[in-house]
């Protein structure tokens, strides 16, 4: 049984705006365009070096790519697809509702915009069943006491809180912000020790990091998504297999999530990206039970699904 627990449904994030709103802000309207070229070429190099075809843009509706979105995971057999966001929380919690058998959806927007708290509680009404974060994104410290209450509407909810930390938006996107870092969540792990904060990527160029906020509390998860070419720009040799080994051999098996971080057509489901990770585990010679727990019974127990899956090692 597998369950993926970060992927993307295909749709526009308004905090792209925003994004870009701050890179025009230090370059001026006339190099912003400079920029987003920039990006864009390192964006297709990447593709074109994982031999994925080029998306254009999207002509079906919602409706219709949530079925070849359901269509993708059935044929791979994906127990469920977790959507970290899909083009605004009421879009994404159509989406579920259309599919609840198959795909679960994260409310997507900032701690730190207006109405942040109660946004996430109404998020909670629709259907959503937890909480993505791109700290770089957040404009002040994610333990910032105005944070506070949308940490407690996520304990109050038992909401797993995924966070994105390092750079955002490739090869020329953001490479700095207060919080990239993410030991930036060391202190809101500790106030809220219920509450299951899983770090994506392996901590996205942040793997020493993540270890050491990891270590300090035991309620931070890391999940196994993305492409990983951020670990070519590490300064020392650094793969999956060597994340695996390690994350594996220090947050345990019951902490480590499977994910692709998949999203949009023609790519659909990266069968590729799901396909090296079970290899990987084969060659690390994981046991039956901890590869259960990684591959789907961790999520079903952060998710509160009623899934017949392993959810603790003791259980073994």
């Amino acid at each position: 049984m597998i369950i993926d627990f970060h992927c993307h449904f295909p749709g526009e994030e308004p905090t792209q705006d925003r994004l870009d709103a701050e890179y025009e802000h230090v370059c001026g309207p006339a190099k912003l365009a400079v920029l987003r070229e920039n990006s864009a070429k390192y964006a297709d190099r990447v593709r074109r070096a994982r031999s994925l075809p080029p998306t254009t843009p999207e002509t079906r509706t919602t409706e219709e790519l949530a079925k070849a979105w359901r269509a993708e995971a059935d044929d791979f057999g994906l127990e469920r697809v977790v959507f970290m966001s899909g083009g605004g929380n009421d879009r994404l919690a159509k989406v579920v509702a259309a599919h609840p058998d198959r795909f679960v959806g994260f409310a997507n927007h900032q701690p730190c915009s207006p109405g942040a708290a109660t946004e996430l509680r109404r998020a909670v009404e629709i259907g959503l069943r937890g909480y993505k974060v791109i700290a770089p994104w957040v404009t002040v410290p994610l333990a910032d006491r105005s944070l506070w209450p949308v940490w407690e509407v996520v304990e109050a909810h038992a909401l797993p809180v995924v966070l994105h930390f390092g750079p955002v938006n490739g090869g020329g996107g953001l490479g700095w912000a207060p919080n990239m870092d993410p030991l930036a969540l060391h202190d809101v792990a500790k106030a809220f020790p219920t509450v299951n904060f899983v770090v994506a990527h392996y901590g996205c160029g942040y793997p020493a990091e993540l270890l050491r906020l990891g270590w300090s509390n035991a309620n931070v998860h890391v999940d196994s998504s993305s492409n990983h070419e951020w670990t070519r720009w590490m300064p020392y040799e650094l793969d999956q297999k060597a994340l695996l080994r390690k994350f594996h051999e220090t947050f345990g098996p019951e902490r480590i999530l499977f994910g692709t971080d998949s999203c949009d057509f023609p790519w659909g489901y990266i069968r590729r990206y799901a396909e090296e990770q079970v290899r990987i585990a084969d060659e690390l010679n994981l046991s039956a039970r901890d590869r259960e727990l990684i591959f789907a019974g961790n999520a079903a127990r952060l998710l509160g699904l009623d899934l017949p899956v392993a959810t603790t090692r003791e259980t073994a």
